[in-house]
């Protein structure tokens, strides 16, 4: 674990074996303290952020000179009790263009590295309190079997309909292949955590090795 710095707060991570039974808890002595509402808005505006990257930008729409038809004028302008029209490709008309609809663009926003550190920190510390957040010594040996990994899970976390995150530096192919049919259970590297990834699941499984690097990422 990272060395104890100044202004941090004493937390108990529950830490389990590579059996799946409750081995220890340790004290996390290397995060610092979010108690007084730091890091809540730097959260928000992340999770925004990682949304809006997240969108295609692919709608398009047709205007008045995209839509195919002729560009005459339907009929005469006086006589015949209509309203004046110049073009069937007018907006008003059915099979017209669309007015000021929407047209491919990128909805990237860029992140500043100090508040995604903020916001993961605050995310992780969230998740210690809550007891959301888990870690284990060391993932045991999964054969590509969905039903083996799911039964290790629900030792640690009981079968309740929750959304279980799992964590680590770098996963054996087989245990990548159980969890890939696996509906409440997603694997991901720590390298590529952020702070979407620690709100939107409901509970979270990482081993030691993991959590150093999720430390070292936010930059505690």
């Amino acid at each position: 674990m990272a060395k104890k710095i100044e202004g941090v707060a004493d937390m108990k991570l529950r830490v389990y074996s590579s059996s799946g039974e409750l081995s220890s808890e340790k004290e996390v002595t290397a995060l610092a303290v979010f108690d007084d509402g730091r890091g809540v808005n730097a959260v928000k505006f992340v999770l925004d952020i990682l949304l809006s990257n997240k969108r295609q930008g692919n709608a398009s729409t047709k205007t008045h000179s995209d839509v195919s038809g002729s560009g005459r004028k339907p009929y005469k302008q006086k006589g015949t009790g209509n309203a004046r029209h110049g073009s069937i490709r007018s907006p008003l008309w059915c099979g017209g263009g669309v007015v000021f609809g929407p047209h491919p663009r990128s909805y990237y926003k860029k992140i500043n590295k100090k508040v995604k550190k903020l916001a993961l920190g605050r995310a992780m510390y969230d998740g210690i309190l809550t007891s959301e957040l888990s870690a284990i010594e060391s993932f045991p040996q999964i054969n590509a079997k969905s039903r083996t990994l799911v039964e290790f899970i629900n030792k640690i976390y009981p079968s309740n309909g929750d959304k279980v995150l799992v964590i680590d530096t770098k996963f054996s192919h087989e245990f990548v292949l159980a969890s890939r049919n696996c509906t409440k259970i997603y694997t991901i590297d720590a390298a590529s955590v952020n702070a979407l990834d620690l709100i939107r699941y409901d509970r979270y499984l990482v081993s030691e090795e993991a959590f150093d690097v999720l430390i070292n990422r936010a930059g505690i």
